[in-house]
């Protein structure tokens, strides 16, 4: 458990929950447990993926991934471990109840069939179908998968904060915005990067014949949705009263980003 949290990553998501609460006025200590709960929930989904059973992947963060280091018994483990550990720490939270209520329904929504795990599915079904896979059923696939959990610690920051439903629903336009971005940027990243900076084996999506962006529109239109989508998040984030830098920068991230 220890070696697929601890070894490093982009803590994006619990980044988001944190960004996402403070634009909404709360303070770091009130979000810890949705930030930490997100980022167990994403580690136990990469245990997962990277078995052979599904993407079939040796290297995690410049590291061998789980099963590679243990086993595939123990990654399994680990990976449904590592799920309960972050709905045991979201319920644990001294959060007024009500609120943890509602962070534990979100997350487990975005984490369930209804979101990354029927991503999950609908990304293993396409894998081989990359000609005959459409733009539309891509951008649900990676709504899903990618998208959801991503929403889910903006969601949760805005939660722990108590927010207002409207600054909830511009988040939300943020969080569909950035969610889309990243996928589109992980794929880009696939066909231009290398796997020692990436930390990932580079070049999987076309040797498995993956529907990604590039694969379905070309890489420079595929350059001109990431533009048109950082015109999306940045629209979405005006209409918040509070201190939104945090998550513009995040943003920003999601689209520069070469790792």
């Amino acid at each position: 458990m220890r070696h697929a949290v601890l070894l490093g990553g982009k803590r994006m998501r619990p980044m988001l929950a944190y960004a996402a609460a403070h634009a909404c006025g709360a303070d770091a200590e009130a979000t810890d447990a949705p930030a930490a709960a997100v980022e167990l929930v994403h580690a136990y989904s990469l245990v997962h993926d990277d078995l052979p059973a599904m993407d079939d992947d040796a290297l995690r963060r410049g590291q061998p991934t789980v099963h590679v280091a243990f086993d595939e018994a123990t990654a399994i483990l680990a990976g449904d471990a590592l799920q309960t550990l972050a709905f045991s720490t979201l319920a644990t939270s001294p959060l007024p109840s009500q609120r943890v209520v509602a962070m534990l329904a979100e997350l487990a929504h975005a984490s369930g069939a209804a979101g990354m795990c029927g991503g999950q599915a609908f990304d293993l079904a396409a894998t081989g179908q990359a000609a005959t896979t459409t733009l539309a059923v891509l951008e649900h696939l990676h709504a899903l998968k990618t998208g959801a959990l991503l929403r889910a610690a903006v969601r949760l920051g805005a939660i722990a904060a108590g927010a207002d439903d409207a600054t909830r629903a511009r988040l939300d336009d943020f969080a569909n915005a950035l969610g889309l971005a990243f996928q589109i940027r992980d794929d880009l990243l696939d066909i231009e990067g290398d796997s020692a900076t990436l930390g990932k084996t580079a070049g999987k999506d076309a040797l498995q014949d993956k529907a990604t962006f590039p694969a379905l529109i070309g890489a420079e239109a595929s350059r001109a949705r990431l533009d048109a989508l950082a015109g999306q998040m940045r629209a979405a984030l005006e209409g918040c009263t509070g201190d939104t830098a945090p998550l513009s920068a995040l943003g920003r991230m999601a689209i520069e980003r070469d790792a």
